[in-house]
């Protein structure tokens, strides 16, 4: 398959939008949680050893419900998916290291894989169905240094 072509499917297709829902659906609901219980979050972030806890849960809170947003219609998805894979990984060290339970290592494998589909769309883009796209921001993959 030539290039144009791939380029042309990831440009009209559906599936880049619908794949960014999904990614974003458990930033929205991680944030609507910790809205719901915020003493119970702080409290959390305070065990963890994390200093400034209260800034911390005030800095989640964007980065999981302003980026999963953003990410839902596409805009500056390229910035935001590789900030939003930044803090997933970030995440996972500092609230899921304890590998000896097999609960922690599944949260911190997800938030790895995650991280994973986060930096696929920051190289791919968001797709047709985007701010992006209306705004000619381009879908081509980006040129990232090795």
């Amino acid at each position: 398959m030539n290039t144009t072509t791939t380029n042309t499917v990831n440009t009209t297709t559906v599936v880049p939008a619908i794949g960014r829902l999904l990614l974003a659906t458990i930033f929205i609901f991680s944030a609507l949680g910790k809205l719901a219980a915020p003493a119970a979050t702080i409290g959390y972030i305070q065990s963890s050893g994390m200093p400034f806890a209260p800034l911390a849960y005030a800095a989640a809170i964007a980065v999981e419900l302003g980026g999963g947003l953003l990410l839902v219609v596409g805009y500056r998805t390229r910035i935001v998916a590789a900030l939003m894979a930044a803090f997933s990984i970030v995440t996972a060290l500092a609230f899921h290291h304890a590998f000896g339970d097999q609960n922690q290592l599944l949260h911190f494998l997800k938030n790895i894989a995650i991280a994973g589909g986060m930096l696929q769309v920051a190289a791919f883009g968001a797709g047709a169905y985007s701010i992006d796209a209306r705004a000619g921001r381009t879908s081509r993959p980006a040129q990232f240094a090795a």
